[in-house]
């Protein structure tokens, strides 16, 4: 990665995963997909380490590539959505940072 910090704000709606934990995830916009493979540091099946914030709460976590609709998935975990009061169907804005 180019030592230019690569540094994305995006809106979208929480959703829940229904397969074994029920993940909580937003999708990343479809456009962004070049970008973040060019600039992002893949490892293990194309995941993308990013430093994450929503509203006041900040959490390290992986950009997840869902090859079945070409996009990548931000996990929000349980404590980022207690902090915030997030659920299903609200709408976030998130601003991640690839590292």
């Amino acid at each position: 990665m180019s030592a230019t910090k690569k540094i994305f704000n995006i809106k979208s709606e929480v959703w829940r995963w229904l397969g074994v934990g029920g993940w909580y995830f937003v999708y990343v916009d479809r456009k962004l997909n070049g970008t973040i493979r060019t600039n992002g540091s893949r490892y293990g099946s194309g995941f993308i380490k990013i430093h994450a914030t929503i509203g006041n709460t900040s959490w390290t976590t992986a950009l997840f590539p869902y090859k079945k609709e070409d996009v990548y998935l931000i996990s929000i975990k349980a404590s980022v959505r207690k902090k915030e009061g997030i659920d299903e169907g609200d709408v976030v804005k998130i601003r991640f940072e690839l590292l």
